[in-house]
C-alpha cells in the first residue's frame, strides 16, 4: 500500500454541528463546520431539530470540504464517520450518508468512536503542536463527558475515571442558567472569569471516590447560594457576576486538576493531554500549563479548532485505522452510548 498518498474524508454529526474534513497523510486539508444556531433559543440542543438541520447541511458541508481540499471525491481512499456516542437522530444522518458515499465510490468505510477521536486529535500533523508519546493520560471534557483515560496506544485505551452524574460542560451551562446567562454558558463564564476574583466566593468540592467526578452537588450548591444572596440583595448577581463566574470556574478547574494529579501519581504517568469542547476553556489550559512547573508534567493541548466537535479528529482516526486496514462493514449501526 502506498502510504504516501492517502486521502480520507471525515464526517462528524454526533450532536448539533455538521462537519466534514479531508486529511492527506495525517495533515488536514480542509475542516468545515456548520453550526446550528437554532438551539440557542431553547437553552440546549433539541434532538429533533438537530437531526433535521444535519439533513440540510450534510451535502453542502461535505461538498465544501472536498472542494477546499483541492481534490475530487474520486481521489478519496476511504470515508470515516462518527458512529457514536451522541444523539441517535444526529448520528443516523452522518452514518447513512457515509455508508452511501463509500458504497457509491466503492471505497472502504471506517467507523470512529467520537471520544477516542477527541483524544487522537493530538496526532494530526500540525506545525507547532507536539504529539504525546505512549502511554499518556487524556482528560476528555465536554458537554456530555468527563473522563480520565489511560492511553497505551492509538486504539488501546482504558477509562480510569469518569463522572457519576453531570459532565463538566453541563456544570458550566447549568451554572450559567442559574446566573441568567445564555446557552452555551461555558465561554461566557470563561470570559467573565478573567475580570473577576476567583477567591471571592467559596464552593465546596464534592468528595468522590477514586478517580471519578461529580458535578451535580456543585450545581445545587451554586443554586442555593444564588437564591440565598438574592433574597438579601435582589441585585446580587448583577453586582457580582464576574466574581461569581471566576469562583465557579476556579472550583471546577480545581476538581479536574485534583483528579488529574491523583491519576498521574497512581499511574506514574506525567504526559497529560486534554480533549473535548471544554478544553477550549482558557482557565483549564492555564491550569494544565501551570502543572508543568508544579508537578513536572508535560502537557498537550490541541489546536483550538480541534477541541470542539469537528471532523478533522474523525479524519485522523480514519487515517490511523486505514493504515491498519481496520474497515467497517456496510451493516455497521450508529450507537448513541458507544464506549471507549
Amino acid at each position: 500500500m502506498n502510504s504516501q498518498n492517502i486521502f480520507i474524508l471525515g464526517i462528524e454529526s454526533s450532536c448539533d454541528d455538521t462537519a466534514a474534513s479531508v486529511i492527506h497523510n495525517g495533515r488536514i486539508l480542509s475542516n468545515v463546520v456548520a453550526n446550528q444556531k437554532i438551539h440557542e433559543a431553547y437553552g440546549g440542543v433539541v434532538p429533533e431539530l438537530a437531526s433535521r438541520a444535519h439533513q440540510q447541511n450534510i451535502v453542502p458541508v461535505v461538498h465544501q470540504a472536498i472542494k477546499e481540499a483541492g481534490i475530487t471525491k474520486e481521489d478519496l481512499n476511504a470515508v470515516s464517520f462518527t458512529r457514536g456516542p451522541g444523539l441517535m437522530g444526529s448520528l443516523l444522518v452522518g452514518t447513512s450518508f457515509a455508508k452511501s458515499l463509500a458504497y457509491g465510490l466503492n471505497i472502504p468505510l471506517i467507523d470512529v468512536n467520537h471520544m477516542q477521536a477527541h483524544i487522537l486529535a493530538h496526532y494530526i500533523d500540525e506545525a507547532g503542536f507536539k504529539k504525546p508519546p505512549f502511554p499518556f493520560l487524556a482528560m476528555t471534557i465536554s458537554g456530555g463527558h468527563t473522563q480520565i483515560v489511560k492511553v497505551n496506544h492509538y486504539f488501546d485505551m482504558k477509562v480510569i475515571g469518569e463522572t457519576i452524574d453531570d459532565a463538566v460542560g453541563e456544570a458550566f451551562d447549568k451554572s450559567g442558567k442559574i446566573l441568567g446567562l445564555g446557552y452555551p454558558a461555558g465561554p461566557e463564564i470563561d470570559k467573565r472569569s478573567k475580570l473577576g476574583n476567583p477567591k471571592a466566593f467559596k464552593f465546596t468540592k464534592p468528595k468522590v471516590d477514586a478517580l471519578n467526578f461529580s458535578f451535580s452537588g456543585l450545581k445545587t450548591a451554586i443554586l442555593y447560594f444564588v437564591q440565598r444572596e438574592t433574597k438579601a440583595n435582589p441585585n446580587f448577581v448583577e453586582e457580582n457576576l464576574n466574581d461569581i463566574c471566576a469562583s465557579i470556574q476556579h472550583t471546577i478547574i480545581g476538581i479536574l486538576i485534583d483528579k488529574l494529579k491523583k491519576a498521574s501519581k497512581e499511574t506514574g504517568i506525567k504526559h497529560i493531554a486534554i480533549g473535548g469542547g471544554v478544553s477550549a476553556n482558557s482557565g483549564i489550559r492555564q491550569a494544565l500549563k501551570d502543572g508543568e512547573q508544579k508537578f513536572g508534567w508535560t502537557t498537550y493541548i490541541p489546536k483550538f479548532e480541534y477541541t470542539t466537535d469537528n471532523a478533522a479528529m474523525i479524519a485522523i482516526v480514519g487515517y490511523l485505522k486505514y493504515l491498519e486496514s481496520d474497515f467497517s462493514k456496510q451493516n455497521v449501526m450508529a450507537s448513541a452510548r458507544l464506549k471507549i
